[in-house]
């Protein structure tokens, strides 16, 4: 089940503000350009910021279980194929998970059951490209020092978000956003990830039959986090 913070109706429609400049998303679109990728899915497409702006002539398809997410992306763009479920689909040229998308399952059993599932989306040569944190960074140490933040969301006005981590018991962390609108109403959404280190991500990638062709440096914490570049034979 997607948390609520892509699931709940309002608080998908102020994700995208207090989610910042995407500028990072530019390293993704020079990967669709150097596979010449173009059949793409977006997987954990969350509200379409990366799926909306691959390149126009792409055949692209943009997947999320939440549907207040997709809500939002659908006024992005009239072009691409928005969808809250994987029947029928397969023959990608690429699939992409960005941001936390890799991190969200937590158990071996899903994540190898993800990789199996997208295995089997894609053609032969097909790409998978994903983006991970690296644990030993201690990404969770930065974040207990957030400060609440009031951003100015349009059509709604002025909105509190609060983070607070809640629990670190690795390869798991937990948190929660809380945020506060300007009617009072106040929602709030957990959230936990998992922190897998490269000996796991090696191995359950190469059992689901993956073959890692390259691994770079993640365009907005290029020391913590990792691209992934994963090719089905």
């Amino acid at each position: 089940m997607p948390d609520a913070i892509f699931a709940h109706p309002r608080l998908a429609a102020v994700y995208d503000t207090f989610d910042g400049d995407r500028g990072d998303l530019d390293a993704y679109l020079d990967i669709v350009a150097d596979l010449g990728a173009h059949r793409i899915l977006d997987f954990g497409c969350g509200t379409g910021s990366l799926t909306a702006r691959l390149p126009a002539g792409c055949d692209v398809t943009g997947y999320d279980p939440a549907a207040a997410s997709l809500d939002i992306a659908r006024t992005k763009s009239g072009t691409v194929d928005w969808r809250d479920t994987l029947t029928g689909l397969s023959g990608f040229d690429l699939v992409l998970m960005t941001g936390n998308v890799a991190q969200v399952f937590l158990t071996d059993d899903d994540w190898a059951h993800t990789l199996h599932t997208i295995h089997d989306l894609l053609r032969p040569g097909g790409h998978l490209v994903f983006e991970t944190r690296r644990p030993e960074y201690r990404a969770w140490d930065e974040w207990a020092q957030r400060r609440p933040e009031t951003r100015h969301v349009p059509g709604i006005g002025p909105v509190e978000q609060h983070f607070t981590l809640t629990e670190v018991h690795l390869p798991l962390v937990s948190f929660r956003y809380r945020y506060t609108f300007p009617d009072g109403e106040t929602l709030t959404s957990d959230s936990t990830l998992r922190f897998r280190d490269r000996y796991d991500l090696d191995a359950g990638l190469t059992a689901a039959g993956f073959r890692i062709t390259d691994v770079r440096q993640a365009p907005d914490r290029p020391a913590q986090q990792r691209v992934f570049l994963c090719e089905k034979p």
